[in-house]
């Protein structure tokens, strides 16, 4: 059944005159796997016990031989998946800040992170590493021999940048590995006296320390050092843009927010995909595939959503034609294929066209984002730190979590399809709002308002923001608490939202 279910979710081609789009409404996540194999062995076992073992025998043999078409058939009895029936995407609830796109775009610089420096320990690089640093990186790595460690399986591995004698890129193969992170059961009262439940892997419902359930035939790797990642590509500080690009109206982009796919090359984790839109209005500014500068080992497409099929069919971008730049406009009969560009300095080039160092670049967990981009900005503002988990970093809140509580949308739903990184950024923009919305109201009781366009406040008139962005009196206060532009929890009672000031000291130094 699993071959059978991977078989019908990666499929290119019609299947029973359905469209390969179609075909994804009708695969099975994990869990429908091995509730449709449940089901069938225990209706053999009360429909016909005394024979229950050759009939699970031929059940066996008959999937052995099965097509796919017949798969589909098994899958629409079993579940009533219905593909001309398929339900809409759920949206999610409108937002209001009661504020224009203008207006809001002043309201989130008191969200940007001013001092990037203290995020530093938690994967942020505030400065590009220098070259001296790049250099002894690349030298400590070649006197290694380029061994890693494998980010699935965790055993140690040599990499063969330009392939060995036998032309593989790696060796120690294969990879035997959990796909999916391993679960804590949620704590009983009688843990005390029973032990609880142990973690295990949702995957296969194995318990932790049991073999891999998934085979791959390369190992791979990734580093979160700034110094071997400047190796591969150096940082960039984002540079001085006095005539930054426009959208596809001809409006001045206010904010802009952004999500990377990545994938595994020769060189570690890699930018694949770059994709941007302008904020608040969430229209589509660039989504790009990006080759990567190592050779590919594995696109890492079940959370990437990038597949080979995609770089077989992107277009350059200098011969691409874009289609509505509206992300939320209804979606086409078939997937477009995207454009391309050739190198990831390439894809940087065109997201900070778009930037000033002043503009509020927006993401989730946006170190990520920014150290495959190779990007050290200085004016970010991270959902991720916005709405912190109660026991600070480095846990952290999933994006699909905070969509479905804040903005009761669905995210990230593809499956084995993997993520939509537009998706993704829009989701991600959406919920910086939800937090410019309960800032503004902050602002407004305490004799906030805007006055020709800019946002004053209620003592003497002062305005609320400086060159920089950040409010004088917000930098007063964080200087008191020793952090600058950081502020006080507002005692939500989840622990996930900042009060009048931004971040928490104390969360930052967890």
């Amino acid at each position: 059944m699993v071959r059978l279910n991977n078989e019908l979710k990666s499929s290119t081609q019609p299947i029973q005159d359905l469209p390969p789009e179609k075909l994804k409404i009708l695969s099975l996540s994990d869990q429908e796997v091995i509730k449709l194999a449940l089901d069938e062995e225990e209706k053999a076992a009360r429909d016909q016990p005394k024979v229950y073992a050759n009939v699970i025998k031929n059940r066996i043999s008959a999937y052995r031989k099965m097509k796919v078409e017949a798969f589909v058939d098994v899958v629409k009895a079993s579940f009533g998946k219905d593909v001309a029936k398929a339900p809409p995407k759920k949206q999610g609830k409108t937002i209001s800040t009661g504020l224009s796109p203008a207006e809001e775009v002043q309201v989130a610089r008191r969200l940007t992170v001013p001092d990037q420096s203290k995020l530093a320990a938690h994967g942020y690089v505030p400065v590009p590493p220098t070259a001296a640093e790049a250099q002894e990186a690349a030298k400590a790595v070649e006197s290694s021999m380029n061994y890693e460690e494998c980010d699935r399986c965790s055993a140690r591995f040599r990499v063969f940048p330009d392939r060995n004698e036998e032309g593989r890129l790696t060796s120690n193969g294969p990879c035997r590995h959990h796909p999916n992170k391993k679960v804590f059961p949620t704590r009983q009262k009688t843990d005390h006296y029973t032990g609880g439940n142990q973690p295990f892997y949702p995957c296969c419902m194995e318990q932790v320390g049991s073999q891999g359930c998934t085979t791959l035939d390369d190992h791979v790797f990734k580093t979160s050092s700034p110094a071997r990642l400047a190796a591969v590509l150096p940082f960039i500080t984002t540079p001085p843009n006095d005539a930054p690009s426009k959208d596809h109206r001809g409006r001045t982009v206010g904010a802009v927010g952004f999500d990377c796919e990545m994938g595994y090359t020769a060189f570690g984790l890699e930018l694949i995909r770059l994709t941007a839109v302008s904020w608040p209005e969430n229209e589509l500014l660039i989504d790009v595939l990006v080759r990567p500068l190592g050779t590919i080992i594995d696109l890492n497409s079940r959370f990437s959503g990038v597949w080979p099929e995609h770089f077989a069919s992107a277009i350059p971008l200098a011969d691409w034609n874009p289609p509505s730049p509206n992300p939320r406009a209804p979606e086409s009969p078939a997937p477009q294929p995207l454009p391309i560009v050739e190198s990831p300095q390439k894809a940087r080039e065109l997201l900070c066209s778009y930037l000033k160092p002043t503009t509020p670049l927006i993401g989730h967990a946006i170190e990520n984002d920014l150290n495959a981009t190779r990007l050290c900005h200085p004016s970010i503002i991270d959902t991720m730190l916005l709405f912190p988990h109660p026991r600070g970093l480095p846990f952290r809140h999933g994006l699909k979590m905070l969509a479905k509580k804040y903005l009761e949308r669905d995210v990230q739903t593809g499956g084995e399809r993997g993520h939509d990184s537009l998706e993704d950024a829009v989701a991600t923009g959406d919920l910086v709002r939800v937090r410019v919305a309960r800032e503004w109201r902050m602002l407004e009781s305490q004799g906030w308002k805007f006055e020709g366009g800019r946002l004053v406040g209620g003592e003497g008139g002062r305005k609320a923001s400086s060159n920089d962005g950040v409010p004088r009196g917000k930098k007063r206060a964080a200087r008191r608490a020793g952090l600058d532009g950081v502020d006080e929890d507002d005692g939500d009672d989840d622990g996930q939202a900042f009060g009048n000031e931004g971040l928490s000291v104390d969360f930052l130094e967890k």
